[in-house]
């Protein structure tokens, strides 16, 4: 199995990579990533299938392991259900904000997007290196911030994380029946009434939110399976 692109290749399962690209012109030294990191964000990772069923202490917050959902999660009723959950944790309709149209980006994402600050600030903040010292562990999609739950009734597929110094890195994968528009306009909100910046882009498939405020970051990679479900990457970094 090999998880969508997302942080450090031999760091830990469930790890996501952000496919940065090559810095511009434009950007100052000073933000330039240097080759280690570099590396770390730009190659891909290998995921143990072995290790998501070993966890059976963290069991009630994971789902199935063929990347699919129980028929009682899928039904209208079930659909209609986390989306008012949603609705609520936005506080109403009225609070929603539909994501900005995404930016279609073809090749390497330009360091000047904000998907690349996102991806610094979450593997490396201060200089820590926080994907080494993650954990694997599906406890950690209960210790996410509070601006960027697990979507409601969300089922949590694999997580991994870390508190170990200057680090607070989470990273969780899950599937929801709720259509995709709507996972991703929810998470642009939520960003947007914490105060952080909010990017959206699609990239290899993926219709990815990101954005920064101050040295926290969060990046959210979302995609349709051809079984009609969305596959959610949610990575944050800071508290």
């Amino acid at each position: 199995m090999i998880f969508r692109p997302v942080f450090a290749a031999a760091i830990l399962p469930a790890m996501l990579l952000a496919s940065c690209g090559d810095g511009g012109d434009d950007v100052a030294a000073d933000t330039e990533m240097d080759p280690a990191s570099q590396a770390a964000l730009n190659d891909p990772i290998m995921v143990d299938p072995d290790l998501a069923s070993q966890n059976e202490g963290n069991s009630a917050l994971t789902g199935t392991n063929d990347r699919s959902l129980p028929a009682e999660l899928k039904t209208p009723a079930a659909i209609q259900s986390a989306r008012e959950e949603a609705m609520a944790l936005v506080g109403g309709s009225v609070n929603l904000k539909p994501a900005p149209k995404a930016k279609k980006i073809t090749g390497n994402i330009p360091e000047t997007a904000a998907l690349t600050a996102a991806a610094r600030a979450a593997v490396k903040p201060g200089g820590a290196n926080c994907a080494e010292a993650a954990e694997y562990s599906a406890a950690w999609a209960a210790r996410l911030p509070l601006a960027f739950p697990v979507y409601p009734r969300g089922s949590t597929q694999e997580a991994a994380g870390t508190d170990q110094g200057a680090c607070a890195l989470r990273v969780v994968n899950f599937l929801t029946p709720v259509p995709l528009d709507d996972v991703v306009s929810f998470y642009h909100t939520r960003a947007r009434s914490a105060g952080y910046s909010s990017e959206h882009l699609i990239h290899g498939g993926d219709n990815i939110v990101s954005g920064t405020k101050g040295s926290a970051s969060f990046v959210v990679y979302t995609r349709r399976q051809s079984n009609g479900l969305t596959e959610v990457d949610l990575v944050t970094s800071g508290k």
